[in-house]
C-alpha cells in the first residue's frame, strides 16, 4: 500500500475523523491569513483515553511549488489519563487549533489528522491570493 493510501477523506458532517478547515478563500499578499481546523466539528470526536485526537498537521504548498512548507502540528496529550486508571484525570484537551500564516502566492492548505484507532484523516482547502 502506498504512504497516501494510508490517509481518510469524507464528508465531515457524516464523519467525525475528517479535519475541518475554516479560513477565507482569498488572503491578501502578504498580510497574516487566520485559520482554525476542528476533527469532530459536526459530530464530536470521544476524547478518552481510550479513543482521541493524538495530533493535527498543517502544510501549505505553493501552486507551482517543489515540496510543501509545514505551518504548524499540533499535539494533544491529555485525554484524562490518570494513575487513577484510564479515564479519571483531571485534563481532557480537544482537537481544535487556531494558526496564522502570509503568503505571496497562491496555493493549497493540507490538513491532517490521526486518530489512535481509526488511523489518519484529510483535507484540503485552495487558498487565492489577492
Amino acid at each position: 500500500m502506498a504512504f497516501e493510501e494510508l490517509f481518510k477523506s469524507a464528508d465531515w458532517k457524516a464523519e467525525k475523523h475528517v479535519p475541518v478547515i475554516e479560513g477565507p478563500d482569498e488572503v491578501k499578499k502578504g498580510e497574516w491569513a487566520h485559520f482554525q481546523v476542528t476533527v469532530g466539528k459536526e459530530i464530536p470526536h470521544p476524547n478518552t483515553t481510550e479513543h482521541h485526537i493524538r495530533w493535527i498537521e498543517a502544510y501549505f504548498m505553493p501552486q507551482d511549488g517543489k515540496f510543501p512548507y509545514q505551518v504548524g502540528k499540533f499535539e494533544f496529550t491529555a485525554h484524562g489519563e490518570s494513575v487513577e486508571g484510564p479515564n479519571q484525570g483531571p485534563v481532557y484537551t480537544h482537537s481544535h487549533v487556531q494558526f496564522s500564516f502570509k503568503t505571496d502566492r497562491p496555493g493549497t492548505l493540507y490538513v491532517t489528522s490521526y486518530c489512535n484507532i481509526h488511523g489518519l484523516w484529510k483535507s484540503e482547502k485552495a487558498i487565492k491570493v489577492v
